[in-house]
């Protein structure tokens, strides 16, 4: 794994989806920091991106599901499994995910 230059800042508002190396992602901006999870929901594979952000929590716009994308740990059913969160560094406006 290495950090790899994915988005700038100013194109989180506050979702941006990227794909990176071959694994499409979800970049999210809540409470002043960056999130980076997998970007399909482990339910039906709905774009999170797309879904809607209240605080840390991201509702898939398929079925509801919902995730908590500082860890991507499932909160709501009907996903049953994590999502995989990666580490995220910013340097200055750059955004840099650890795929």
């Amino acid at each position: 794994m290495a950090f790899e230059k994915v988005a700038s800042l100013s194109e989180i508002n506050p979702t941006k989806y990227v794909s990176v190396n071959g694994k499409d992602l979800a970049l999210f901006k809540a409470e002043g920091k960056v999130y980076c999870i997998d970007n399909a929901c482990t339910h039906a594979m709905g774009p999170l991106s797309e879904g809607t952000v209240e605080g840390t929590k991201v509702t898939c716009p398929w079925h509801s599901a919902q995730f908590d994308i500082t860890t991507g740990k499932v909160l709501s059913s009907p996903a049953r499994e994590d999502v995989t969160s990666y580490k995220v560094k910013v340097e200055g406006e750059d955004v840099y995910v650890d795929v």
